[in-house]
């Protein structure tokens, strides 16, 4: 058996799928976003780390975790979760759809950015948001030692490893896409380096394994792996199975995508 849990804006939801891809449980606990200002759309990261613990435990409820072999994680993409020294995050994260940092993303979006990336840099993106908080929270940023997307904060703590994958980490703007790594003159435009950066794996490698605390916790067996995963757009395509070049699907949910699949 495998598990799926799908960070998303509104809730965290969890399935338990078997051999035969039928569904064998299945849990969902609601998250809010806090809007402190117009434009601002956050949420702490402590309450993703509650909702997991609280759909693992309905999922362990339901059916019995002795059979399950990997995780799959996807989560909504871009949001910067700042963390300090001891991996704690040092301030809410910022969501997706938060739009404070416009005028960061415009000085961010040149044809360096777009020709590294290949996308323009979009006030939703993490590192015009990381840009806001060195400017409006200096003692936040100079504080800071990681830098995580929502779905890695949630697999920093099943695993203990600090990963994220490809799908997701091209949604920072920091990720050089025809090379798949870490782009050093991207995240130097902002006095960062690779040390704040978690390490890189394709989407359906292994990214570490599941602490033993929470296997015995609820009722699974030593040495799951949890695998890279994606966004939770290209985890949707994979999911219904637009893989080839011509194919496309429409995602309405609290943000609109139309996606397509390129060679």
């Amino acid at each position: 058996m495998y598990i799926g849990l799908d960070l998303g804006t509104s809730g965290l939801k969890g399935i338990v799928l078997d051999e035969a891809q039928s569904v064998r449980a299945e849990a969902t606990v609601a998250l809010t976003n806090q809007r402190p200002a117009d434009g601002w759309s956050e949420q702490d990261p402590a309450s993703w780390v509650a909702a997991c613990s609280d759909v693992m435990t309905a999922l362990a409820a339901q059916i019995s975790l002795d059979g399950v072999r990997g995780i799959g994680l996807s989560g909504h993409m871009h949001g910067a979760t700042i963390l300090g020294g001891d991996d704690a995050p040092l301030r809410p994260c910022m969501l997706w759809n938060d739009t404070r940092s416009a005028a960061e993303a415009a000085l961010l979006d040149d044809e360096q950015a777009r020709s590294i990336t290949g996308n323009i840099v979009f006030p939703g993106f993490t590192a015009p948001k990381v840009m806001w908080v060195q400017r409006n929270e200096p003692d936040v940023f100079k504080a800071a030692k990681r830098i995580l997307l929502p779905k890695d904060y949630l697999r920093l703590w099943l695993t203990g490893e600090a990963v994220s994958e490809m799908s997701d980490a091209a949604g920072t703007s920091w990720l050089d896409v025809g090379a798949r790594d870490w782009s050093d003159a991207l995240l130097s435009r902002q006095e960062l380096d690779r040390s704040y950066m978690p390490r890189l794996v394709e989407g359906s490698e292994v990214s570490g394994v599941l602490r033993s605390a929470l296997a015995d916790k609820w009722g699974l067996p030593s040495g799951v792996v949890v695998a890279g995963g994606g966004g939770d757009n290209a985890a949707s395509a994979v999911g219904v199975g637009v893989t080839r070049p011509g194919e496309a699907f429409v995602s309405l949910g609290t943000s609109g995508v139309l996606f397509a699949a390129t060679g």
